[in-house]
């Protein structure tokens, strides 16, 4: 079964390189360019991960999280954190905001994959 997967960035060359890559592996894939654009796409797609940019324009990715979080319907929703904001306070926040998962860039493609392949299908 192919997942949905939304990626929000701000950042279109990060948007293009990440959408080609989790569509190489094999994924749907819905994408966002600012933190509310986000939002609206997870409420309408029901993705099964989002790939979350933290600084990004309307809203954070911090306060996507946080928004998806608190939101029932959604609380199935997987999501990694992408960010360059890579202090332990930040990861902290993330984390404690309910982020499944915390990658610095620049990430490694490869880790990147193996890290939503294990949130996908931890029973494979």
């Amino acid at each position: 079964m192919s997942h949905k997967i939304l990626i929000a960035d701000d950042e279109p060359n990060i948007l293009i390189s990440l959408e080609f890559l989790m569509k190489r592996e094999g994924f749907e894939v819905v994408l966002a360019r600012d933190g509310q654009e986000a939002i609206d796409a997870i409420v309408r797609e029901h993705p099964a991960l989002v790939l979350l940019d933290v600084m990004m324009p309307v809203k954070t990715g911090f306060d996507v999280c946080s928004e998806v979080r608190a939101n029932e319907a959604l609380s199935d929703t997987l999501i990694v954190m992408l960010t360059a904001k890579g202090r332990d306070t930040d990861i902290a926040k993330g984390l404690a905001l309910g982020a499944n998962a915390y990658m610095t860039k620049p990430f490694s493609t490869k880790e990147l994959v193996q890290k939503v392949r294990e949130l996908l299908e931890p029973a494979a």
